[in-house]
């Protein structure tokens, strides 16, 4: 018998790729053609999801338990009947024995088949046989005294539960047919003389009739629900993951307590806030643990008690980390009904010092738009003052009044540079438009060249160009402009060493091209480090703090990533540390050149 056996077909239409089989995901892709796919059978009773199949599995082999149980009873009974002096025939001593050897075998050999068709193969050894051995049965009644008509209740059960609604009616009608044919024929009397045994097998077979069908609709019922459960749990575990998933990224702690103070379940976030360690800190614990968790404690009691806990700022004092500035909200989990029902307080926190630093990301935009206005109001005036400025240093001939007078030029130019500097910041990000390759170390040696006689730095400089012939996508201006930012900031921090200031070019196989600017300067502190980007940050009070965020957005609107590190160069043949700024380009097409793998050691 077929485990899922399926009474009627419909049509089921899927969208599948018209080349690849079905879509990898469930989004909707435009891409695909809809093409309708071929009708699948729906069985009559829906087949259940895989977790369901071993509750049919278990099912099956207790029927089957039970048709091998009742061989044995019915084996035992006749052999007691053989014992009181009612003989029973050997042959049938021998056909119950055989049925036996049959439900054992079927109980421990036999499996359940997947769905199938209304009649499948497996009904002969099963209700078939259970149908054959009790009608042949029911020819030794008389002689032997034993009834075996309710034995025929079995199979109908069976098909009913197990089976299909066809199968399960046509099981119950073959069993009514046995028991008329069984009253008829055991009527001595003629058809006619006994019409009462006809009457009531007759009313049995009615009865089997609507138990096979009122069974096989409660097993219908009863399998809907089953997999409706089924496909709920699985939507809740489903859920659940997505929740777990969302708790666990989210940038604010989250803090499950209850009236004892016991946390059930807290996220990465709020471990960080707590100060605690995820390793070795345990799943569940008490903020009465630590005396740096008193204050969470205490609000968690307030909440209990009913009082609100909104937006209240704490500050959790660790021994070994810097302390954590939080804004605490909690809520209580709402009743269920239960009257001993055990509520549990979920507890928000907020990092005060995150909330900061979005608040100045948010100031600095502000004052970068601000400065933007400001600036370019200041460039009429400056070139007015710069003009003034030469016309009335050629009439002045005394040395001090030329000092004065190049004290100005030198400070207006200054306050032009960073007017410029402020516009370009202003200037809306996104890849600037498509440039010609540039020869990397052509410009590189022309730019460097430049600069270095203009600053006197002589045998301060080395520059190593090992990437000949590679273009690369970046405008000449915005290159020179990268250079000389990269270069002036090397030259105010690196010593006076020959081999101080070091520039390489170099290029990955499959890879990108890279543009370094390397110096002996002293580490950065972590605090610069940390902002080393951002505009408006200087560890000088005469720097506008915008020279590295300019290079950083002349890189980004190429495709280019600007980074830092600290690294060791050789110089003289000693290894030295320093801060290397490292540029990663772009290669144009068609310029290709010999490629280097990994980086290369400076002499």
């Amino acid at each position: 018998m077929a485990e899922w056996a399926s009474s009627r077909t419909s049509a089921v239409a899927g969208t599948r790729r018209a080349d690849s089989g079905w879509p990898r995901s469930g989004w909707f892709d435009a891409g695909a053609r809809p093409v309708a796919a071929a009708p699948q059978p729906v069985p009559a009773w829906p087949g259940p999801p895989a977790a369901d199949r071993g509750g049919f599995v278990r099912l099956w082999k207790a029927f089957m338990s039970a048709r091998l149980l009742l061989a044995l009873a019915l084996l035992v009974l006749q052999l007691s009947a053989n014992a009181l002096a009612q003989p029973v025939p050997a042959w049938v001593f021998w056909l119950t024995g055989a049925y036996a050897v049959l439900t054992a075998l079927e109980r421990w050999r036999a499996t359940p088949q997947g769905p199938g068709r209304s009649f499948d193969g497996q009904w002969f050894y099963t209700a078939g046989a259970d149908l054959l051995f009790v009608a042949v049965l029911m020819t030794q009644e008389i002689a032997a005294g034993i009834r075996y008509t309710p034995l025929l209740a079995l199979p109908v059960l069976m098909t009913a539960i197990l089976g299909t609604r066809t199968l399960a009616l046509g099981t119950a009608a073959l069993a009514a047919l046995l028991m008329l044919g069984d009253a008829v024929i055991g009527a001595r009397a003629g058809l006619w003389a006994n019409t009462a045994e006809v009457a009531q097998a007759g009313l049995m077979g009615c009865g089997l009739l609507a138990l096979a069908w009122l069974t096989n609709t409660l097993a219908l019922r009863l399998a809907r629900e089953q997999q409706l459960t089924a496909r709920g749990r699985a939507e809740v575990r489903m859920q659940s993951l997505v929740n777990n998933l969302v708790i666990e990224s989210m940038a604010d702690g989250v803090l499950v307590v209850d009236a004892g103070c016991v946390v059930h379940a807290a996220n990465p976030a709020a471990h960080g806030m707590l100060g605690s360690d995820l390793e070795v800190t345990p799943g569940v614990f008490r903020l009465t643990d630590h005396p740096a968790w008193v204050q969470l404690a205490d609000l968690v009691r307030l909440t209990f008690e009913g009082q609100d806990v909104d937006g209240i700022e704490i500050i959790l004092h660790h021994e070994d980390q810097p302390a954590s500035q939080l804004k605490v909200r909690t809520e209580r989990t709402p009743s269920l009904g239960a009257e001993h029902e055990a509520r549990l307080c979920v507890m928000f926190l907020q990092d005060l010092r995150g909330m900061q630093a979005q608040l100045r990301t948010e100031k600095l935009a502000s004052m970068g738009r601000m400065s933007a206005a400001v600036a370019h109001e200041f460039r009429n005036p400056l070139a007015a003052i710069s003009q003034a400025n030469a016309l009335l240093a050629e009439e002045l001939a005394e040395p001090a009044q030329q000092r004065l007078t190049d004290m100005i030029r030198q400070n207006t130019g200054r306050l032009a540079h960073i007017v410029d500097d402020v516009l370009d910041v202003a200037r809306a990000p996104g890849l600037a438009d498509e440039t010609e390759g540039l020869v990397l170390n052509d410009e590189t040696q022309a730019f460097c060249a430049e600069w270095a006689a203009q600053h006197g730095a002589g045998a301060r400089l080395q520059v190593q160009l090992l990437a000949p012939d590679l273009a690369v996508h970046f405008a000449r201006e915005h290159l020179r402009r990268l250079l000389v930012n990269l270069l002036d900031n090397a030259t105010r921090y690196a010593s006076a060493q020959p081999g101080a200031i070091q520039v390489t070019t170099q290029a990955i196989r499959h890879g990108p091209v890279l543009l370094r600017v390397w110096s002996d300067g002293a580490p950065l502190d972590p605090i610069v480090q940390r902002h080393l980007f951002e505009p408006f940050s200087s560890s000088e009070s005469r720097s506008s703090g915008l020279g590295l965020f300019i290079c950083r957005e002349l890189c980004e609107r190429h495709g280019a990533v600007l980074s830092h590190e600290r690294t060791v160069r050789e110089r003289a043949g000693q290894p030295v540390e320093g801060n290397a700024f490292s540029i990663e380009m772009r290669r144009a097409p068609g310029r290709f050149g010999p490629s280097s793998f990994g980086e290369s050691s400076f002499s």
